[in-house]
């Protein structure tokens, strides 16, 4: 079943050639993010296996053209926002494997300090809000981020992940009306990989072209093949644009995740067929990249054996310093609750 590439009334369309317009260095940035986050994933699921990390554990594997694709049209001033399926986006947002890691293992060297596990990656410096573990929970707190940034002039744009289960939630159809009504700064995208935990999209709502919802709250609005880093790059670089001079817009971009929904859910689930999955697995977002940077000389069999290398030599660097790193210090268990330190045993 291959990922659906067009549907009627697309306000925002790709740009003819734009595959051509990039160099070959902004497309081996891409390829290597994809590939680190590939790397960390599997890791991840290979320890999560052996009880080193707890709790809930979302792979991002199959969906990384999305989060480096839109993330990279973005400025470091912009805000990212997403839901708990985060480690990708939080690598391609900046935060340091290192970091994601220790914070996998409930570490300090971690991004939250260990404190926030797999589906509250957060950095401050980054203007990463957030990895949030309630379904479309914070699709209203990226709204009143983009109405900061008009509010405060800031020329901020907030560029708000969440998955298709989402669009069903009323924080969602609230957050686009007010969006679309005062103009705010801010590209909503749906990463739409077809299940909502293991429920097909087309067993929740009649209207599975989910960008036309945006229809109804006048704003514009636009489909985009997700498996393909290079047309998230463009679409979101152009909604993005629109959305700084005042026009948001809803981005549905449609993924697939080649594992479970988590790691408590088998990859062959009864939900979705083998065949299902190995028919999109041909479209592999990394595969495709390598398959139009090679057919286009920008890279060669040596130069990907060497990224490769480096990827997995560094993501291994990376969970050893993870795993060295102390847990929290019991001590400690108030810290980070409020701006101000509580004090146990005091009145407030």
């Amino acid at each position: 079943m291959p990922v659906k590439k067009k549907a009627e009334a697309v306000a925002v369309e790709a740009p003819k050639q734009q595959k051509l317009a990039l160099s070959k260095q902004q497309l081996f940035h891409f390829l290597r993010q994809m590939r680190q986050i590939r790397s960390l994933e599997e890791r991840s699921a290979q320890a999560y296996g052996q009880g080193k990390i707890g709790g809930f554990c979302h792979l991002y594997i199959g969906q990384e053209a999305v989060a480096v694709g839109a993330v990279a049209a973005t400025r470091p001033d912009d805000y990212v926002l997403t839901t708990y399926r985060d480690h990708g986006m939080a690598l391609a947002r900046g935060i340091q494997p290192v970091a994601i890691l220790g914070e996998l293992f409930g570490r300090v060297i971690g991004c939250s300090k260990g404190r926030g596990g797999s589906m509250h990656m957060f950095d401050k410096q980054l203007n990463f809000l957030g990895g949030h573990g309630i379904v479309g929970g914070h699709i209203a707190l990226g709204t009143g981020a983009a109405f900061s940034s008009k509010y405060r002039g800031e020329d901020r744009v907030v560029l708000c992940f969440f998955g298709e289960g989402a669009v069903h939630n009323g924080g969602f159809h609230e957050s686009l009306n007010l969006a679309s009504l005062w103009g705010l700064p801010i590209v909503f995208v749906c990463e739409n990989n077809r299940y909502g935990m293991g429920t097909a999209v087309e067993r929740t709502t009649k209207v599975v072209d989910l960008h036309k919802k945006a229809e109804s709250y006048g704003m514009a609005h636009g489909i985009v093949n997700g498996m393909d880093v290079l047309e998230v790059y463009e679409q979101s670089k152009r909604a993005i644009a629109g959305a700084r001079a005042g026009i948001p817009c809803f981005l549905e971009m449609t993924c697939y995740r080649f594992r479970g929904h988590s790691m408590s859910d088998p990859v062959h689930s009864h939900y979705r067929t083998k065949e299902e999955v190995e028919c999109y697995r041909e479209q592999d977002p990394i595969l495709l990249l390598t398959e139009h940077m090679k057919n286009h000389g920008l890279i060669t069999d040596e130069e990907l054996s060497e990224l490769e290398r480096q990827v997995s030599a560094e993501i291994r660097a990376a969970m050893d310093a993870a795993l060295a790193s102390p847990e929290p210090d019991p001590a400690t268990v108030f810290d980070y609750i409020y701006k101000n330190p509580i004090r146990p045993g005091t009145r407030r």
